[in-house]
């Protein structure tokens, strides 16, 4: 019986911590996701700026760039001459269809390259010499939305790319650089996604680009919230019935 009763108040300690802690995790869980929507909700408001600002021409996006400023999906603008004959291929899906996004080095004024992502072509359409009206030759003008280029391969799961077919699974910039033989210290440190602007023969189809950022911190907030709420409710009625 004395034993019996020395394990009350050691179980009720136990639970009264246990509860505690549960109740600061789960609200400590819906603080950040509160925090969170507030972040992404700034990041969605600051890319809208960007896409819908005036084009900056390049030097105005390198200006951005030196500042430490974030040039991704800001509207830019390029001129310069295409090289069509080291195009690189990056594997995409684009409107339910196959194929690849087609990556040219647009070579500037001053010698230096961009590469341009022009757009999207089906898996038949990979090789240049299957869509002639579409290799623009001459000065051209682009306009489009500047993108990041990735320090490293977004994930572990994703194929290493494959130079010697000219499959890229994804965007290094230093790698399609490297495999159409141009110097790295030529090449702008950043990609410019082509508009949808029609090209002669419809290929590459422009205006690629997919802003999609999922923004569910709300409904993940209300849930770790409405937990806590719950378990506070679960906890009322037992002190309830205990005392009754």
């Amino acid at each position: 019986m004395a034993e019996t009763t020395r394990r009350g108040p050691v179980r009720l300690v136990f639970t009264v911590v246990a509860v505690a802690a549960a109740m600061a995790i789960l609200l400590s869980l819906g603080t950040w996701q509160v925090k969170r929507l507030h972040w992404k909700e700034a990041l969605i408001a600051d890319i809208e700026v960007r896409r819908n600002a005036a084009p900056l021409d390049l030097a105005g996006i390198e200006a951005v760039l030196a500042k430490g400023g974030d040039v991704d999906y800001r509207a830019a603008e390029a001129e310069g001459t295409y090289l069509n004959d080291k195009e690189r291929h990056f594997l995409a899906t684009f409107r339910g269809r196959a194929g690849f996004y087609v990556y040219t080095p647009l070579q500037l004024a001053d010698g230096r390259y961009l590469f341009v992502n022009r757009g999207f072509v089906p898996y038949e359409l990979k090789e240049p010499a299957k869509r002639p009206e579409g290799l623009l030759v001459g000065p051209q003008s682009v306009e489009g939305l500047a993108r990041a280029r990735l320090s490293e391969k977004p994930s572990s799961l994703v194929p290493d790319n494959d130079e010697g077919k000219n499959v890229f699974y994804w965007k290094d910039l230093d790698r399609m650089a490297a495999s159409t033989g141009l110097a790295a210290d030529k090449v702008l440190p950043f990609f410019l996604d082509a508009d949808a602007t029609p090209v002669p023969g419809g290929m590459p189809e422009g205006g690629v680009t997919e802003i999609d950022l999922p923004n569910s911190h709300l409904q993940y907030a209300i849930t770790w919230y409405g937990l806590a709420l719950a378990l506070a409710g679960v906890v009322l009625y037992a002190v309830f019935r205990r005392k009754t």
